[in-house]
């Protein structure tokens, strides 16, 4: 009898072994971008003030997908784009056109890059519809809902490349905006 209990705990400890040997994500490369941390998310806006909306700081945090092999600095990743997509909380259909940056920095493996003031709305968000409905001069209203604000869920996903040529990505990052008068 203990016999088969020590065969039977043997063979639970290799599975869980085995199973913890690496990471299952089957993305290009040898690393993972992260979203690791971000402060002062907008939640409101006000489509009359003109301008950006922004994030205050966002860290994106460059992984091995194998935390237990050896890292190079060929690994590290060279930021090149970030794009924020939107989509209607409130009923609505029409949404503003995607924005698309080029950003710059490396996020060294095991480490991360920080980035300040990142803008995820401007004027080509602004000042096309829905939101320059909600103008003044437009009459401040969504010709589509009736209503004075519009809620945008605001997705945000960062590209990158390793020094190997590897092409990766975050998974995005969401978060709900009402913009208003």
């Amino acid at each position: 009898m203990h016999k088969t209990a020590a065969t039977l705990i043997g063979v639970i400890a290799l599975v869980a072994i085995l199973g913890c040997e690496g990471r299952t994500d089957k993305s290009e490369g040898t690393v993972i971008l992260s979203v690791s941390d971000f402060d002062e998310l907008p939640i409101a806006a006000s489509v009359n003030a003109g301008g950006f909306l922004q994030i205050g700081s966002i860290v994106i945090q460059n992984i091995p997908k194998d935390p237990g092999t050896a890292t190079s600095s060929l690994m590290n990743v060279e930021m090149r784009s970030y794009e924020v997509v939107y989509s209607r909380v409130d009923g609505g259909t029409r949404v503003p056109t995607p924005l698309v940056r080029s950003i710059f920095g490396v996020a060294p493996v095991n480490g991360s890059v920080t980035y300040d003031n990142l803008p995820v709305a401007g004027s080509e968000q602004f000042d096309n519809a829905p939101l320059s409905d909600l103008l003044f001069v437009n009459g401040g209203f969504d010709r589509e809902t009736g209503r004075q604000v519009i809620i945008l869920k605001l997705a945000v996903r960062f590209f990158g490349r390793t020094l190997t040529g590897d092409e990766v990505a975050t998974a995005p990052i969401r978060f709900d905006v009402e913009f208003g008068q």
